[in-house]
């Protein structure tokens, strides 16, 4: 008889997933359920390329629509889930009616972190996480209008780059000491509030925002110290969440993010999960994380395919992600929280273009590479391979990557 493998989400995990799973063998049917309209998107170009109007919908498409035909892929856009049935193996919908599935793929996401501040409900403020996100603030957009970012991290700095660049007045507010604090050193964000500076983006750190005021539409931030700021378009972008919720009510395992083992499976054998919404052993750095990039979202969703399919392949893959921001191109790889030690290799108070090595207990974890591809590479390398680095090499610009690899 023919089986359904259900995926719930349209994510940059569901896309991979089904196509995965074709390739691994599943023969049988496939479905898609989606909250929003669209079959699944890149989002990295929301907040810089899309945000900027250099790309389109289609453009920004992870696969075309002919593909999904071609691999028999079924779609049910605009419909929310809102209860799983593990005993019964069966989806209820937003409308009460319900599907049947035999294998359940969970690529849910994540969603925007919100704020509960007096007048965020004003016209003008907008978060930035969808399409429909950024087509209403692109609806806002005008040269020469001020606009508020409320908060430092990557969306944040991204997002006033580009608005930066289309001649809005921009203003980033960051809560705490310095922009990116939770995922790089100092070092970094000096680099970034520098270069920000120089483009015309005025960032101020240690300031909390307090409310929204205007006459139907938001004409001033309100912040912590007293003052506040003028604005004409505000964007918040302070976190996301993982979307959890469907998988706690069912029973699954949950815990900062849906458990999942090496191989992507949830406490149900017949339900696996992939991407932001899921925590997992990394065995690099012996510890569960829940990871927010398109990298763990692809590769995680392979592994889930093939186990789906009964080819069990364990989940071990070093975590890499990227920024854009101006002419500057961002490489991260690893995770560097609970590092000790930062080895700088290049001049950060000057020019564009160095790179950041993290150390912990002696053994390099992590590295931040701006403008520097190979240094990124170099990093991915050491780390994979848990190889003892000289400090000294790495800070010397004589001594070519190349020839570090060698050492």
């Amino acid at each position: 008889m023919s089986k359904t493998c259900v995926v719930v989400g349209g994510s940059h995990a569901a896309a991979q997933f089904v196509n995965s799973l074709r390739q691994e063998g599943w023969e049988d049917r496939i479905l898609i359920i989606g909250e929003e309209a669209v079959i699944p998107y890149h989002r990295p170009p929301l907040s810089k390329e899309y945000l900027a109007g250099d790309k389109s919908l289609e453009d920004i498409c992870l696969r075309p629509a002919a593909v999904y035909e071609e691999l028999g892929v079924e779609f049910m856009l605009g419909t929310r889930v809102q209860a799983i049935d593990p005993a019964n193996k069966q989806l209820t919908l937003a409308d009460n009616a319900t599907v049947a599935y035999d294998k359940l793929c969970l690529a849910v996401g994540s969603r925007v972190r919100t704020v509960d501040l007096p007048g965020v409900d004003l016209a003008g403020i907008h978060y930035l996480r969808t399409v429909a996100d950024v087509d209403a603030i692109r609806a806002d957009l005008r040269p020469g209008a001020r606009a508020v970012i409320v908060g430092g991290g990557y969306i944040g700095l991204e997002a006033a780059a580009v608005l930066n660049k289309l001649s809005l007045d921009v203003t980033v507010l960051e809560m705490a000491e310095r922009v990116m604090q939770r995922v790089t050193a100092p070092e970094v964000s000096a680099f970034y509030t520098r270069v920000h500076g120089e483009e015309g983006v005025d960032i101020c750190c240690d300031v909390g925002v307090t409310g929204f005021e205007g006459d139907g539409r938001v004409e001033r931030v309100l912040t912590s110290d007293g003052g506040g700021c003028k604005a004409d378009l505000v964007i918040i972008g302070v976190g996301i969440l993982p979307n959890t919720e469907l998988a706690g009510a069912a029973g699954l395992d949950v815990d900062n993010g849906i458990v999942v083992d090496e191989f992507a499976r949830t406490s149900d054998v017949d339900i696996v999960a992939a991407g932001d919404c899921t925590s997992h052993y990394n065995p690099v750095y012996d510890r569960r994380v829940r990871l927010e990039s398109v990298q763990n979202a692809t590769d995680q969703a392979r592994i889930a395919a093939a186990t789906v399919c009964g080819r069990e392949k364990s989940y071990n893959v070093l975590p890499w992600f990227w920024s854009d921001q101006y002419d500057l191109k961002l490489q991260i790889a690893g995770l560097c929280q609970g590092y000790d030690e930062v080895v700088v290799r290049g001049d950060p108070s000057a020019g564009r273009s160095f790179a950041v090595f993290y150390f912990r207990a002696g053994r390099l974890i992590a590295v931040d590479a701006i403008n520097r591809p190979a240094e990124f590479m170099l990093g991915k390398r050491l780390i994979s391979e848990r190889v003892d680095v000289d400090r000294e090499l790495l800070t010397d610009e004589s001594v070519h990557v190349r020839e570090l690899l060698k050492k």
